[in-house]
């Protein structure tokens, strides 16, 4: 795949997230404020600010930020890299992931959207992003990306959302998902429910991590960056290939220095008496 076609893909995602996400700000704006609720997963009945904030919440859509901000990245930088950008990545990957497994065989079921804007936002949200997330990581990568020191800095988001939740709904009397529900469910079975999430977060990121080791390294290497990548010889006979952004060291011109040969005894290179 040319790296124009992955700029395509990654630009047009990040398009879909950014019309969806507004879409669903639209949605919380113009709901009612009035009278006041606390159904889970509703966004009426509570102030302009509340209801942003309920919005910014829910895992789905924290997921879907996350891919489109790492989408709008590849688009202009698809074999990005880097140690910060690395757990960012991979958190997006599993979190819309999950996100679409989990609307799929379960919440689909008890949730029902209403008008044109819930559906589209839905859909998007749903289906088509953690679709299309996977799928361009199948075919655009960026490969390798992913190792030990990823996997736990990743991890540490959704660990954060599940403490966040219950504070955050201990203060608002609102939670965004059933199963987080503390009023219903109690403390103790939403952290148990909430430990199973993270397994299961950790289970889809395993699954990531070979594939990110077993499938072919992506984007292809131009002629360029292979002819870069050759072996090259350290000043201490050593070789090894240059890292991203390196150039190969050329090789030093040999110097002719005429204090090589063997000096005479009481004298130095230069000629001045030799205190040694």
């Amino acid at each position: 795949m040319s790296r124009t076609t992955a700029r395509g893909w990654w630009a047009s995602l990040a398009a879909v997230v950014l019309v969806a996400f507004v879409i669903q700000l639209w949605v919380a704006v113009d709901v009612p404020g009035t009278p006041r609720a606390h159904a889970v997963g509703t966004l009426a009945g509570a102030p302009l600010a509340s209801r942003v904030i309920r919005v910014l919440s829910f895992f789905t859509v924290q997921s879907n930020i996350l891919s489109g901000v790492t989408c709008a990245v590849l688009a202009l930088a698809p074999d990005r890299d880097g140690s910060r950008w690395r757990p960012v990545r991979l958190a997006s990957l599993f979190g819309i992931t999950v996100t679409g497994i989990v609307y799929a065989t379960g919440l689909a079921r008890i949730h029902e959207p209403h008008g044109w804007r819930e559906t589209v936002a839905n859909t998007v949200f749903h289906y088509i992003v953690p679709i299309m997330m996977v799928l361009g990581w199948l075919m655009f990568g960026p490969r390798p990306r992913i190792d030990i020191r990823t996997v736990g800095l990743a991890l540490l988001w959704p660990v954060a959302w599940i403490t966040y939740t219950p504070i955050h709904g201990a203060f608002s009397s609102w939670y965004p998902y059933p199963f987080v529900d503390v009023i219903t469910h109690g403390y103790a079975r939403v952290l148990l429910k909430g430990t199973l999430v993270v397994v299961v977060l950790a289970i889809v990121t395993a699954l990531f991590w070979v594939g990110d080791r077993r499938l072919p390294t992506t984007p292809t290497p131009t002629a360029q960056q292979r002819a870069n990548s050759l072996d090259v010889a350290n000043a201490d006979g050593s070789s090894r290939a240059p890292g991203p952004g390196e150039r190969a060291p050329q090789p030093q011109a040999a110097t002719w220095k005429p204090w090589s040969r063997r000096r005479k005894r009481g004298c130095s290179p230069a000629g001045t008496a030799d205190l040694s």
